[in-house]
């Protein structure tokens, strides 16, 4: 059903825009949404919850699906052309058994916590990037990992697809959007609004020259003191290989990942 309906596209000679998403929209995705249809003249945008980027003990059962409020707000922005919501047996059908390896820009930072991710994202990045073949597909940097390992896996595999990186969105308290702050409390709330302020403050120790190492070491402290139960890492990386580094001669990004109760947050920002 779907390919017929991108023929056509290209028959017509539109550009084509994809944004992969996993539902639950928030005003995060519809920017990504908004700003593909900017850099294309059709927008495809997917709806899949990956069960094989969850791990055993993750959320899978309990993220929240919301098809029909999902397209209620894809309607409502006037962005996008088609969704393309497949069930599991259609992604991955009986005697399915196929998998991806990935490093470069998969290792380290969020495979040391959940080494089943990338694996995962992977193959449904691939399945659904040959399933639309656009000509760009939109990524939030949000998942800045992720939006690295993706775009490196379409140019080791010759796919002819720009992959962008499109803003992180935030609340208020500069909180960055996502699906699994609806998990949150009202104190974790608080705390949770904490991961940003402090990537801040070690962003500015970071442009006056602090080491990166005792910016690392300090931030996580930081996080620790603001009421998050556990932080898996601070880390301040080569902004296009995700690589170490010892100081700030190339652009580079610092990424969090932190745990209040059951709901695990990521941040990063531009240094």
């Amino acid at each position: 059903e779907l390919r017929p309906i991108i023929a056509q596209w290209r028959t017509a000679g539109e550009r084509i825009a994809f944004v992969p998403t996993m539902g639950n929209l928030h005003a995060g995705h519809l920017e990504l949404v908004r700003i593909a249809r900017e850099r294309g003249g059709c927008v495809a945008v997917s709806i899949f919850v990956n069960p094989l980027q969850f791990g055993p003990g993750e959320d899978f059962d309990t993220y929240p699906r919301t098809l029909d409020t999902d397209r209620e707000k894809l309607a409502e922005s006037g962005a996008a052309d088609l969704i393309f919501a497949p069930g599991s047996s259609e992604i991955y059908p009986p005697g399915f058994a196929t998998a991806m390896h990935v490093d470069g820009p998969a290792l380290g930072l969020e495979s040391d916590f959940r080494p089943h991710f990338f694996g995962g994202v992977a193959i449904i990045g691939a399945k659904l990037l040959i399933a639309t073949l656009p000509d760009i597909a939109m990524f939030g940097e949000k998942d800045y990992q992720q939006l690295l390992v993706i775009r490196r896996m379409a140019a080791d595999l010759g796919l002819p697809i720009e992959i962008a990186g499109g803003p992180i969105l935030r609340e208020d308290d500069g909180l960055a959007m996502s699906s699994r702050n609806a998990y949150l409390d009202a104190e974790e709330r608080k705390v949770a609004g904490q991961l940003n302020l402090v990537l801040k403050a070690a962003i500015a120790r970071l442009r006056k020259g602090d080491a990166i190492r005792e910016v690392e070491v300090t931030a996580e402290t930081a996080l620790k003191a603001a009421g998050f139960d556990t932080v898996d890492y601070v880390a301040v990386r080569d902004a296009e290989t995700l690589t170490t580094i010892e100081d700030l001669a190339r652009p580079a990004r610092i990424l969090a990942a932190a745990k209040i109760g059951k709901t695990r947050l990521i941040d990063n920002m531009a240094v």
